[in-house]
């Protein structure tokens, strides 16, 4: 689980599961009561949660048995962060107003992709893979070199490889939306260069045998 404590006002990214804590950078005792407020998307303003004297106060129900508030520093807490909590989160403490805000975007997890593969009519040794994605791409060959990849139509990136001998070389393509990371399986060049014609022949020796 990805954990993030920000002291500063702020743009965070999480992904759906995540967790996250903003802290307000002035925190002068004595305090005496602590309000975390939260507005929407659609500037819709409700209470997260709330301090005072010693009591804990959750009053709305998107923010019940996820939130928590450090009444030593005024550090928020959400846990199992969904979609609908992004937005602006401000406080108050001691029912004054402070300066700092805390922007949330709240993502979907990319899914693990899946690289297809297609092999060139021309040339039996090229091969070319696809990874189908909206955002980010990165691909990565068994070297850790990051490769360059094209456009595809309707959405996505494709490259191209060519045989270079070694069976145990391999490439992955990474899905990154800035909130969370996925990596494909491996594709090996032993898979991608398979000698049908040898596998053909070995099988019809087998049966004559």
């Amino acid at each position: 689980m990805d954990v993030t404590i920000v002291r500063q006002s702020e743009d965070v990214k999480k992904a759906v599961g995540d967790q996250v804590s903003f802290r307000p950078d002035k925190f002068i005792p004595p305090v005496t009561s602590i309000i975390w407020k939260h507005t929407n998307t659609d500037g819709y303003v409700v209470k997260a949660i709330e301090w005072d004297e010693g009591e804990i106060l959750i009053p709305n129900l998107r923010f019940k048995d996820i939130t928590t508030v450090d009444e030593k520093t005024g550090q928020i807490t959400i846990t199992n962060l969904k979609v609908e909590h992004s937005g602006v989160y401000t406080l108050e403490i001691n029912s004054k107003e402070q300066q700092q805000s805390f922007t949330l975007t709240v993502m979907e997890r990319v899914p693990k992709p899946e690289i297809k593969t297609e092999k060139s009519e021309d040339n039996p040794d090229v091969v070319n893979l696809r990874c189908e994605y909206s955002e980010t791409i990165i691909w990565k060959n068994s070297a850790g070199e990051t490769l360059t990849g094209s456009p595809i139509t309707p959405k996505g990136e494709s490259i191209t490889v060519k045989k270079n001998g070694n069976p145990e070389t391999f490439y992955t393509c990474t899905l990154d939306n800035g909130a969370s990371k996925e990596t494909s399986d491996r594709v090996y060049e032993r898979d991608l260069f398979k000698d049908d014609s040898k596998s053909g022949s070995g099988l019809i020796a087998g049966i004559v045998i």
